[in-house]
């Protein structure tokens, strides 16, 4: 697939998806992996708001997938991947507010490699899995790590990672990406708290995919986020995060207090 930038973004009370061309978004029909036939209509991008490139999307979570961030977690390398999901509920777009809630006591940043499937897949096999793929986004794993430990110490884990807005991603999706190749530099008030590459992945893409669709089919629009490197750290009210993917783009969420937000 080529290398494309795909947007998802509101216009005049609308939504559309459309390809990013320097300072205009070719607006395309229906969803972009079911293809990308322009419509002829051309948005100035200084006229849209992006959104989180799938609305309400599926989303599989992997923790300690980078060897450095199980060490910083004194965790032991995992022997097959670490699964959790997110609800549809946690997912924000770019400059959408990561809500800090009354309760949180210590909430970190994760930034990652996030996949987006494009083409249903079940029982595939690796050599085939990035067939499945439309493309890549950016993700925050936001996590409340006091309650992700209250959890994990009996076997689950989904409020502290489920939070609502927890989830951000986004700018926009890159496709024809090598998934290897791709550089996660974290910010926080504008200084670099994490700078990992996913060539170091545990488990890099095409196994993910072909082990999540062993147990489940995974349909287009689902996301993965992949895991975060080293490096993660806490947030606080009037902080700015950004994870950028320079393939892919900068996203970049203000986090407030959970009063703010009501």
């Amino acid at each position: 697939m080529n290398q494309l930038r795909v947007a998802r973004y509101a216009l005049d009370e609308a939504v559309h998806y459309g390809l990013v061309e320097d300072d205009v978004i070719k607006r395309v029909r229906g969803l972009p992996w079911e293809g990308l036939e322009e419509t002829g209509h051309r948005d100035p991008m200084n006229r849209v708001k992006l959104l989180a490139p799938v609305p309400q999307p599926r989303i599989f979570g992997l923790g300690y997938n980078y060897k450095a961030h199980s060490l910083e977690s004194n965790k032991a390398v995992p022997e097959i991947p670490v699964l959790f999901m997110k609800p549809s509920t946690s997912a924000i777009g770019p400059d959408d507010a990561i809500v800090y809630p009354a309760d949180g006591e210590n909430v970190h940043f994760e930034g990652e490699l996030t996949v987006v499937i494009g083409k249903r897949a079940r029982h595939v096999p690796e050599a085939h899995a990035l067939d499945h793929v439309f493309g890549y986004t950016v993700g925050n794993d936001v996590s409340d790590r006091v309650l992700q430990r209250r959890e994990s110490s009996f076997g689950c884990l989904l409020a502290g990672k489920g939070y609502d807005t927890f989830a951000p991603i986004g700018p926009f999706i890159a496709t024809g990406l090598d998934p290897a190749g791709q550089r996660i530099i974290t910010r926080v008030n504008g200084t670099v708290r994490q700078d990992g590459h996913s060539r170091d992945l545990v488990f890099p893409v095409p196994y993910l995919i072909a082990y999540l669709s062993k147990y489940m089919t995974l349909l287009p629009g689902d996301l993965i986020m992949t895991g975060t490197p080293a490096g993660v750290g806490p947030l606080a009210i009037g902080d700015t995060v950004e994870v950028e993917i320079p393939g892919i783009g900068v996203l970049r969420n203000p986090v407030i207090a959970e009063a703010q937000a009501r």
